[in-house]
C-alpha cells in the first residue's frame, strides 16, 4: 500500500516552497490550484482538479517514486463551487467520499508499497481552536476526522523568518509522526529531506517500474 502524507499550513508558510530540493526523477506535482510553483524548477507538474484523472495517474505510474497534490483542500472547494446551485446535503456526503476515497481506496490500498503521496493542504480552527485541515462541510471534520487517515501529518511554522516543520503534536493541532522518525520537535521546511526520512525509517527502497501501459 502507498503512503499517504499530510501537510498542513496556512498560505505563504512554505508549503510549496517545501518542493526545492526535489528534482525531476523525484516527484510529480499535481497542481490542484493552477497555480506556479514559488521557485525556479524543471518538475514534472500537472493542472488538474480531476479525480478520475489524479486516480488514473497515481495508480498508472509506478515509475514515479512520490506524488505531490499541492493545494488539496481545492479539490473538495472546486467540486463545492461546481455544484453551488445544487441544493440539499447530498453533495456534501459526495464532496467527503471522493476525497475519503482517494486517500484512503486509492493511495493506502491500489499503490505500491515504495510511492509517498503528499498532501499539501491549508489549515482552518475548529469551534475549540485546533488547528486542523481545511475542509468542506462537517462530513470529513466530525464524521471522519480526516487525518486520522494519515500516520504522518506535519505543520508549517514560520519563526523570525526561518521555515520549518513541525514533527509533535502541540496540543492544539494535529501533527503526528511515528515514534523515532525524526530527532526534533521541528525540521528544515525541505520536503526532500522529510521523503528520505520516510523510506529510511519504514526500509522503503525506491524502485524504478516501467508504467502501466
Amino acid at each position: 500500500m502507498g503512503i499517504p502524507v499530510m501537510i498542513l499550513g496556512e498560505s505563504g508558510t512554505g508549503k510549496s516552497t517545501s518542493l526545492r530540493n526535489f528534482g525531476p526523477d523525484d516527484v510529480a506535482v499535481i497542481n490542484v490550484a493552477g497555480k506556479p510553483l514559488p521557485f525556479r524548477n524543471k518538475l514534472h507538474v500537472a493542472k488538474c482538479d480531476s479525480y478520475g484523472m489524479i486516480v488514473k495517474t497515481l495508480v498508472g505510474r509506478p515509475d514515479i517514486p512520490a506524488f505531490v497534490i499541492d493545494d488539496a483542500q481545492y479539490l473538495m472547494a472546486n467540486e463545492f463551487m461546481r455544484r453551488s446551485d445544487e441544493r440539499g446535503y447530498d453533495k456534501f456526503t459526495e464532496i467527503a467520499k471522493n476525497f475519503w476515497s482517494l486517500v484512503l481506496e486509492t493511495v493506502a490500498q491500489k499503490m505500491p508499497d515504495n510511492q509517498i503521496v503528499y498532501f499539501l493542504m491549508h489549515t482552518d480552527t475548529a469551534d475549540d481552536g485546533r488547528i486542523r485541515a481545511k475542509t468542506i462541510g462537517k462530513m470529513l471534520n466530525e464524521k471522519i476526522t480526516l487525518e486520522g487517515l494519515f500516520t504522518i501529518v506535519l505543520r508549517t511554522n514560520v519563526s523570525d523568518g526561518v521555515y520549518t516543520f513541525r514533527t509533535v503534536n502541540s496540543g492544539s493541532d494535529t501533527v503526528k509522526t511515528p515514534m523515532g522518525m525524526f530527532s526534533a520537535n521541528e525540521i528544515d521546511n525541505d520536503l526532500k529531506a522529510v521523503d528520505t526520512a520516510i523510506r529510511e525509517y519504514y526500509g522503503i527502497e525506491t524502485k524504478k517500474e516501467e508504467p502501466a501501459a
